[in-house]
């Protein structure tokens, strides 16, 4: 009896380490496809300048969802873009103004946008549009690209300037959907965890 009983605990020992090591094994599969899952759906950014002021913040982790999944840019979009022959291919964050085929025009007078002849109503902007950095206007968005801004109109390099001009779809890495940690723009502000949350 004594040696039955013992063989029913080493089986109930065994059996329960075994439950154990499954269990573990299932565990770190699912850890495995969820990253994969998340690797590919999703990328983090970190905002760096003042382009996209006060939209984003200098140090703004940013959540992307990947271009791998996010094909067709809409205006007001905020995508982050990687350019091989601009600034060795940093990543750069701007918004989408216009798309293939839409024709931009900018008054640099009085600081207005306009798209396909209408006015855009830009209450993201942290100043008016009254830069020029080379690029003629109007100009037709050609097909596959998309005409970038950032909201900081007076300090950002973007598709007006012809070092960066008009975006290749393909250069896009993806569109920024949620604010994971607020920056503190340069360390002058305070963190401001209010700012949290999906980007619009």
């Amino acid at each position: 009896m004594a040696a039955e009983e013992k063989k029913k605990k080493k089986e109930k020992k065994l059996g329960w380490k075994k439950s154990t090591v499954l269990y573990l094994h299932d565990l770190i599969y699912m850890l495995m496809a969820i990253l994969l899952v998340f690797l590919l759906l999703f990328r983090v950014i970190v905002v760096s300048g003042d382009s996209m002021y006060s939209t984003l913040w200098d140090g703004d982790y940013l959540l992307l969802l990947s271009n791998v999944f996010y094909h067709t840019p809409q205006r007001g979009d905020i995508v982050v873009i990687s350019k091989s022959d601009f600034d060795n291919g940093s990543p750069i964050v701007k918004r989408v103004i216009a798309t293939e085929g839409q024709t931009v025009d900018i008054d640099f007078e009085n600081g207005i946008v306009y798209v396909d002849g209408m006015a855009l109503e830009e209450d993201y902007i942290h100043n008016l549009t009254v830069d020029s950095e080379g690029v003629v206007f109007p100009l037709t968005v050609n097909e596959g690209c998309i005409f970038v801004l950032g909201d900081n109109r007076a300090v950002s390099k973007d598709s007006r300037n012809p070092e960066i001009g008009q975006i290749d779809k393909r250069e896009i890495l993806g569109k920024a959907i949620y604010l994971m940690i607020p920056g503190t723009h340069h360390g002058t502000l305070l963190r401001d965890d209010s700012r949290m949350g999906a980007i619009q």
